[in-house]
């Protein structure tokens, strides 16, 4: 098959998995761990995977120049991102998680003007402030709380944080993706992810009950773990090899369009005329942010 048509399955099945996790992982906080002792759980589970399966990859030694890179990676993509997230979710709804992460193609506009020096035109500008003057409507003007959800509007602007952090890490490893293997990156990133992670998550981790756990607890964990980090990881690698940073980030559009379905019909949130406000909103940016000019050609 085609390695483009592979890599946009791939994409696919991540923000599809992504999509069901805003429920699955809301379901678990904090009465059965709490959202900082998951992360933990999160990377010490994929870093034993991805270091199993290393076993049968040939041995690639990492450049000396590249560890800050790796580093930072690790930062961004797996300690500020996935903590951000959760706790987020912990304090906000799946929907309302899912809504605001898709601001990211716009926050990577906007970074990129900041960081790269490009050149914003005014169409874009004002695909910026429809973006993020939807997530501020969610922010403002939604809910403040609800049951399972005890500080809405912080726990929408957490889900900044973590799109800002997942832009960054974008940024970050798509040169490392160019230069080793997905599953040496893998192994490494999450095992740096650990070494930070630990001081963090480990009070919470060490609460949870392991032994007396509800099958379907273990079930849902384990699909966090499997599915939510280590599938969705490997996807995006494997899909950012033969696409941009900007076509991954634009599968974040399938994500809330999956999360509410998931979320309405296991009946773990539900679709208000403001959140429908605040979606069309951040769509709308996000949809002028990133449309390109067609380019006339000459015969």
């Amino acid at each position: 098959m085609n390695p483009r048509i592979l890599a946009l399955l791939a994409a696919t099945a991540a923000s599809s998995i992504y999509g069901i996790n805003h429920t699955i992982a809301k379901g678990l906080m904090p009465d059965v761990i709490g959202p900082y002792g998951f992360i933990l759980l999160r990377v010490s589970g994929a870093t034993l995977v991805f270091w199993l399966i290393s076993f049968f990859y040939p041995s690639e030694k990492i450049d000396r120049k590249d560890w800050l890179r790796i580093i930072g990676c690790a930062a961004f993509g797996m300690v500020i991102n996935m903590n951000m997230f959760f706790k987020g979710l912990e304090l906000s709804t799946p929907i309302n998680s899912s809504v605001i992460i898709t601001i990211s193609p716009v926050l990577l506009l906007i970074l990129s003007a900041i960081i790269l020096k490009e050149r914003i035109t005014w169409l874009k500008a004002m695909g910026v402030c429809l973006g993020l003057a939807g997530a501020l409507v969610l922010i403002l003007f939604g809910a403040k709380t609800q049951p399972n959800a005890s500080n809405i509007p912080l726990g929408n602007l957490l889900f900044i944080v973590n799109a800002v952090s997942y832009v960054f890490y974008l940024i970050l490893v798509k040169p490392l993706v160019a230069k080793y293997n997905s599953i040496t990156l893998m192994k490494y990133l999450f095992l740096i992810a650990v070494f930070i992670n630990l001081p963090i998550g480990y009070l919470q981790f060490a609460e949870v009950s392991w032994f007396s756990l509800a099958f379907e607890d273990l079930g849902a964990l384990l699909f966090v773990v499997l599915g939510t980090t280590v599938l969705t990881y490997l996807f995006n690698i494997y899909a950012l090899k033969q696409l941009s940073p900007s076509v991954i980030g634009a599968f974040m559009y399938l994500q809330p369009l999956i999360a509410v379905a998931f979320a309405i019909l296991s009946g773990a949130d539900k679709l208000t005329s403001l959140r429908l406000i605040a979606a069309i909103l951040i769509f709308t940016g996000v949809f002028l942010t990133t449309r390109k000019k067609k380019s006339l050609t000459k015969t």
